[in-house]
């Protein structure tokens, strides 16, 4: 039997609570906060998807779905448009405004989640960001490196 410190679902609970401490603030005036955020980096980071792809990529229900992408539009931050390979599906596009919005909270949530695991390393946060990210079954679109990327494309 493991001990009470190697308790996993507490451990994630308490990350979980760090990282909503530090990213909360950063994301409390954006639409849906950090859920809205997460989607609109999906929107700004990849093909332009549908609601639907969008829905289960994220693990968020399509009804909520609905009215998260409702927001972000009168926000401003995407557009729905038609998809040329299908009149009966829309793309969620991001407007420049959404892609400047992205690029300017991208480095003040990268740095909200190194500070959640300021108790590692450099390398064990790298290590430990791979470990979650295949432990949950993904692949992280939403990087620093992705930060670079977005921030750079507005440059140009």
């Amino acid at each position: 039997m493991s001990e009470a410190t190697d308790d996993f679902g507490a451990a994630l609970g308490i990350l979980l609570r760090s990282y909503t401490d530090r990213v909360g603030p950063k994301l409390g005036d954006f639409p849906h906060g950090s859920r809205g955020y997460q989607t609109l980096c999906e929107v700004v980071q990849g093909t332009p998807p549908s609601q639907a792809a969008l829905a289960a990529r994220l693990g968020i229900d399509r009804t909520m779905m609905t009215y998260l992408i409702d927001d972000l539009v009168s926000a401003g931050l995407v557009e729905r448009r038609p998809n040329p390979d299908d009149r009966r599906q829309r793309r969620i596009v991001a407007t420049e405004r959404g892609r400047e919005a992205i690029a300017a909270l991208c480095g003040q949530v990268a740095e909200a989640e190194e500070a959640a695991l300021g108790t590692l390393d450099a390398d064990e946060r790298a290590q430990f960001r791979r470990l979650l990210v295949k432990a949950s079954g993904g692949t992280p679109r939403h990087t620093v490196e992705a930060c670079s990327i977005v921030e750079e494309a507005l440059e140009v």
